[in-house]
């Protein structure tokens, strides 16, 4: 039996591959890759969020920075949640969170359980 190995060139290429067709397909009617993004952009946005801002509401802090972000620092979050969160993720997310949109969000839906 063959056994099969995937480098990290290989996988790279398949993780670009996967993000151009997200990319395309997000311009269809049902959004599915979008949203498929989304998802795997929080995986990057999460730990992040956790270690800067120990405490934070996570769910509701995270979803506004995807809902700051654009279409492609969500493609390149998404990338980084296989490939491997480093400095520059890391900074992407910071300069998201500190958008005046997102602290917008985080003041109305992030710190709310905070106020109950």
């Amino acid at each position: 039996m063959r056994q099969i190995r995937f480098d990290m060139k290989g996988k790279k290429a398949a993780v670009a591959g996967l993000v151009a067709v997200m990319a395309l397909s997000a311009c269809g009617d049902n959004g599915l890759a979008d949203q498929i993004a989304r998802d795997q952009a929080k995986q990057t946005v999460n730990p992040v969020l956790a270690k800067r801002f120990p405490g934070i509401p996570l769910e509701p802090a995270t979803n506004c920075v995807i809902d700051s972000a654009s279409a492609s620092e969500i493609l390149t979050l998404a990338q980084a949640s296989v490939t491997g969160v480093g400095p520059r993720e890391t900074e992407l997310v910071l300069e998201i969170a500190t958008r005046p949109e997102t602290v917008q969000c985080l003041l109305k839906d992030g710190l709310t359980p905070f106020l109950r």
